[in-house]
């Protein structure tokens, strides 16, 4: 086998965390195996090693005792990894392990025995930057620390140890990383015999005019060395190749990045344990906590963190300063709550989380009835400890009660807790369950304006998550809501639960928008109301708007994976695959089983290179049934046959995509996607003469369906894909025509590029290719990134019919819009 030549050698900057077991040779050979088995495991149940690894960004490098993880991915990932290794290791006091971290130049090699191997100077400057430490250390070249320094949250942690020489006598300049818990904050032994002008570099680090003049020296060493020829397979790529390169392309990639400082007037309600006998009474804790949040979130001169962010953590979490650096806030604000008979005990406390010091705190014993009163109590006094300016309306919310019914009241809380489950598991039936209890407390207190917002709110989640109501059921529930707004013009939520109904029930956007910027107006700080403001925008199209209204929102409700993974498929229809990978893996990780971040990784895995493995590695890890039947899939090819079996049906492994659909399905709509699917993979395989009775069998359910339903479009779609499996292809475009226009992506962006999409199948399908690539080309110059991309189309068995189709060769050779048209 031919060597490989310096100019084919390809390297790239790798991210370095060199690991390493201090004092491993001492060991007895049963003690290191013990040692470095135990350290495997840590390493790899760390939260930044699982996102690399699915994301195909790791490259892993055993070495005896240790290894070297080298992350492409981010350069925060070997630091935050490092931590998450740290934190693991206080468990395992007979484990020592220093780590070393660098960013530089690497390449994967293969030796003559065909072992994979990684080199370069990036993988030997981290191996000697670790070699300065002692157990427990973490550090970091200068080069690595620069580039923290630029991230605020990082520079408490930063400590400079001076210059080193080490192997070959290269000067090395060291910094450490350590916080209060985790880490080395000793100097490591060997400074303490540095020579005096490492111990000099160490007490005063160069000046500006000092920093010029070493920038110079090393440029015209490296200028001579590569004259020379010497080193330039190792060094170039690192001088050559912008350090920052995706931020430059991308600046405003660049800018959301960059984390912000934490404001001194931010908070986070954690949520407030349940001390009472019944464990039952959980959902009243909840539900004092929320009230508590809600009104704190009125206040504008405050920063609170949503309740979905809040809700992932304990009651009392050990580490307050990670919950800070999570969440971005300076404060949180921890409570238990003690229900007995008709007394209920309150205790509450504000604590600064950056120091872990106590800020206030009290305890309530109250009779039940008087629980709101303790609520506005506790409000108003942490709004006075955080010196919050409050306008007179901010401090009348802050002292207005939601309803004057205790009954009224614990019905409403039962409510709220049956929602929440709901929306976690998306069951009808605890749907159903939550919309009794609310309309249970709006029936004893017609008053209560709050409790018939959320029965509003709820039956359109129900609506748009779960099975539509009919055009005969929507007004009903407009008149709730329409009520809510009727009984309290200034609550916040009355005004979100009637522009959800637009939003939901009629993509009645002008008006949705409307009531939404109402409840901003009463309440700045309702990230709900902000959230969908940037959904509704997204499919007006307004693609900067939404999402600079969506990460607004993110800041404000860091932890809630479905809200981050609906940015990441703003940028996957947006064709920025980077940033979507981005999010979806960071939505993966705050929610394993989100639907959305899945779909969007696997998107922009197969559209930006049609990267199978990678989107197959991302589906892996998700329940066979999330991914075979979720019945918020709308339209193209995945929906109609299921994301798992899309991808059989991508390798053309058209038998396992048929035994994905074997299982019975006694829901009927459940029984129309099965034969609907069979149909439509039957078909791609070229196969339908032997399956004609499963064919008649899913048109007459699917023609029933439309009797019952006439404007469901998903059923419409499915329908003109049976019609093509029968021949009639006629009606098969008549089907697919319907539902693009009745969706189109002028009242749609979003759902009206799938849909069209459909229609571009079916029209290559159907015999139609003029037509379908000139659909195709529409499809190509705007944002449908999600479904529709040059890279797709020359993987996708659905373009067999059209693929040596002179216009569509001429799609393949052009580009596609990337990045926001407006």
């Amino acid at each position: 086998m031919p060597s490989e030549s310096p100019s084919d050698v390809k390297f790239e900057i790798g991210h370095v965390l060199f690991i390493d077991i201090v004092g491993y040779s001492k060991l007895l050979i049963n003690e290191q195996s013990e040692q470095i088995q135990k350290l495997r495991e840590i390493v790899r149940a760390t939260e930044q090693f699982r996102i690399a690894e699915a994301e195909g960004k790791l490259l892993r490098l055993p070495t005896g005792d240790g290894g070297a993880l080298v992350f492409r991915n981010s350069l925060e990932a070997p630091v935050l990894s490092a931590l998450e290794i740290s934190k693991a290791l206080k468990n395992h006091p007979g484990l020592r392990v220093r780590m070393g971290i660098h960013s530089g130049p690497v390449n994967e090699v293969t030796h003559l025995n065909e072992q994979a191997n990684i080199a370069g100077a990036g993988i030997n400057i981290a191996q000697r930057v670790m070699d300065c430490g002692d157990a427990g250390h973490i550090l970091l070249s200068k080069r690595v620390a620069d580039d923290l320094e630029q991230y605020p949250q990082w520079r408490s942690q930063l400590h400079d140890l001076g210059e080193y020489e080490v192997k070959h006598g290269t000067r090395l300049q060291i910094v450490s990383l350590y916080t209060d818990e985790l880490g080395n904050p000793a100097a490591p032994e060997k400074l303490k015999t540095a020579p005096p002008a490492a111990l000099s570099a160490r007490r005063q680090s160069p000046g500006r005019n000092q920093s010029w003049l070493i920038g110079i020296g090393i440029f015209i060493v490296v200028f001579l060395l590569i004259s020379l020829g010497i080193l330039a397979v190792i060094f170039a790529p690192a001088i050559l190749r912008p350090r920052n390169k995706a931020a430059k392309s991308n600046p405003a990639s660049a800018n959301e990045a960059a984390p912000t400082a934490i404001p001194e007037k931010s908070i986070a309600v954690l949520p407030f344990g349940n001390l009472s006998e019944e464990k039952a009474n959980a959902y009243f804790a909840e539900g004092i906590q929320d009230e508590i949040l809600t009104k704190l979130a009125s206040i504008a001169d405050l920063k609170v963190i949503s309740r979905t962010s809040t809700a992932k953590y304990q009651s009392k979490p050990e580490d307050l300063k990670t919950v800070s650096q999570q969440l971005g806030v300076a404060n949180v604000v921890e409570g238990t709550v003690q229900r007995a008979a008709d007394k209920v005990r309150v205790n509450v406390q504000l604590i600064d989380a950056r120091a872990d010091t106590h800020l206030w705190a009290k305890t309530y014993d109250r009779d039940i009835k008087d629980v709101f009163a303790v609520e506005s109590e506790v409000s108003q006094e942490i709004a006075d400890a955080l010196q919050a300016k409050l306008s007179p309306k901010e401090a009348n919310n802050l002292a207005t009660a939601p309803t004057k019914d205790a009954e009224a009241y614990d019905l409403f809380l039962k409510a709220e807790g049956q929602e929440k489950e709901a929306e976690s598991a998306i069951k009808p039936e605890l749907f159903d369950r939550a919309a009794a209890l609310y309309q249970q407390a709006h029936s004893r207190d017609p008053n209560f304006a709050l409790a018939a917002a959320r029965l509003a709110e709820s039956r359109m989640t129900r609506h748009w998550f779960v099975s539509r109501l009919t055009d005969a059921e929507l007004p009903a529930v407009k008149s709730i809501a329409a009520q809510a707004v009727a009984l309290a013009p200034d609550l916040a939520e009355a005004h979100i639960a009637l522009g959800i109904f637009y939003y939901f029930g009629h993509l009645q956007y002008d008006e949705a928008l409307s009531e939404l910027q109402r409840a901003l107006e009463l309440q700045p700080g309702n990230t709900r109301a902000l959230e969908f403001s940037g959904y509704i925008h997204r499919r007006q199209g307004r693609w900067k708007l939404a999402l600079s209204e969506l990460t607004q929102a993110e800041d404000r409700d860091p932890r809630n994976g479905s809200l981050v993974a609906n940015i990441g498929a703003a940028y996957c229809y947006l064709r920025m695959w980077t940033e979507a990978k981005r999010y979806g893996l960071r939505s993966l990780a705050l929610e394993p089983n989100n639907v959305v971040g899945m779909r969007g990784l696997v998107a922009s895995y197969l559209n930006e290179d049609g990267d199978i493995k990678a989107a197959k590695r991302s589906l892996a890890t998700f329940p066979p049934d999330v991914i075979l039947i979720n019945k918020t899939v709308i339209g193209e090819i995945g929906g109609v046959i299921g994301e798992g079996t899309y991808l059989h049906v991508i390798e053309r492994d058209f038998a396992a995509a048929l035994k994905d659909w074997e299982a019975d399905r006694p829901d009927p709509e459940e029984r129309r996607m099965k034969l609907a699917a069979r149909v439509t993979i039957h078909l791609l395989a070229g196969d339908t003469a032997s399956w004609q009775q499963e064919i008649g069998q899913a048109s007459n359910l699917l023609e029933a369906r439309l009797q019952e339903q006439p404007s469901d479009l998903n059923t419409m779609v499915r329908l003109a894909w049976v019609r093509l499996a029968q021949k009639r292809n006629a009606e098969a475009l008549r089907f697919a025509q319907e539902a693009a226009d009745s969706r189109s992506i002028e009242k749609d962006a979003v759902g009206g590029v799938l849909f069209l999409s459909d229609l571009a199948q079916i029209q290559a399908r159907a015999g139609e290719p003029a037509v379908a690539v000139k659909t195709l080309r529409r499809l190509l110059s705007v944002p449908a990134g999600y479904n529709v991309s040059i890279q797709r189309l020359k993987i996708d068995p659905v373009w067999d019919p059209i693929r040596s189709d002179p216009g569509f060769q001429q799609l393949l050779a052009g580009k596609e819009q990337i990045g926001p048209n407006k």
